[in-house]
């Protein structure tokens, strides 16, 4: 039962990131296929998914080509239904769905000034309104989100794909040293020192770019130990 795994550069792809914490966080079997977004093979990597055409993507064991992320995540809740994927309880259960799909379908500001990478803080970067806006409503929805955290320090208590969603942006507000409330700042910190973002992300420092994509011409520090 295991699946293949499309993803892209460790360091840099988001999308990649939350694909992989799908599968890492709750146990289930991968195979990694990396593709090459700074290499110009993508077309050629991802030739095998066709019509996927995005990092990540997947091929189940059945051989099912799955490709975008929420897509993705509901058929592997679907297909492992007792791995606690979405929380129990239905309201915190739809709750978690809407905080999904608003991940994938908003944030554009945040997503555009603020691209992840995770290899130091920058420090001095000038916010945009538009990204203190999407910043705003990222708090406002994690608030919401811990009326159902009763256990555990995850937005809705035990770790969910909400989680797995949200983990680049908390890199985002890290990396950039982006100004949050203290409750957002605690969970920016829960995810970026989760043993499987560690990991996530000691594998990722392992490539050097040269030049660095992602250069913010602003100081930067070391990335929090």
């Amino acid at each position: 039962m295991t699946y293949d795994l499309y993803i892209g550069d460790r360091t840099f792809s988001s999308w990649s990131l939350r694909g992989w914490l799908m599968m890492e966080k709750f146990n289930i079997p991968k195979k990694i296929h990396f593709v090459g977004l700074y290499g110009g093979t993508m077309a050629e990597d991802m030739a095998a998914l066709a019509p996927a055409r995005l990092v990540p993507a997947m091929r189940t064991p059945a051989g099912t080509v799955v490709g975008e992320s929420l897509a993705m995540a509901e058929t592997l809740a679907e297909e492992h239904p007792k791995a606690g994927m979405w929380p129990a309880d239905p309201a915190a259960r739809a709750t978690a769905r809407w905080l999904c799909a608003e991940m994938v379908g908003g944030f554009s500001a945040l997503r555009s000034d603020c691209p992840m990478q995770l290899q130091h803080v920058n420090k001095g970067f000038a916010v945009p309104d538009a990204t203190r806006t999407d910043l705003a409503r990222l708090e406002t929805l994690w608030a919401h989100a811990a009326q159902f955290a009763t256990e555990g320090p995850w937005l809705f208590g035990a770790y969910s794909l909400a989680d797995a969603f949200y983990a680049p942006v908390c890199a985002r507000i890290v990396g950039y040293d982006l100004p949050v409330g203290d409750a957002a700042r605690r969970y920016c910190e829960t995810t970026i020192n989760d043993p499987a973002f560690k990991a996530w992300r000691a594998e990722g420092l392992k490539t050097t770019y040269d030049p660095f994509p992602y250069d913010m011409g602003v100081p930067v520090t070391d990335w929090p130990a």
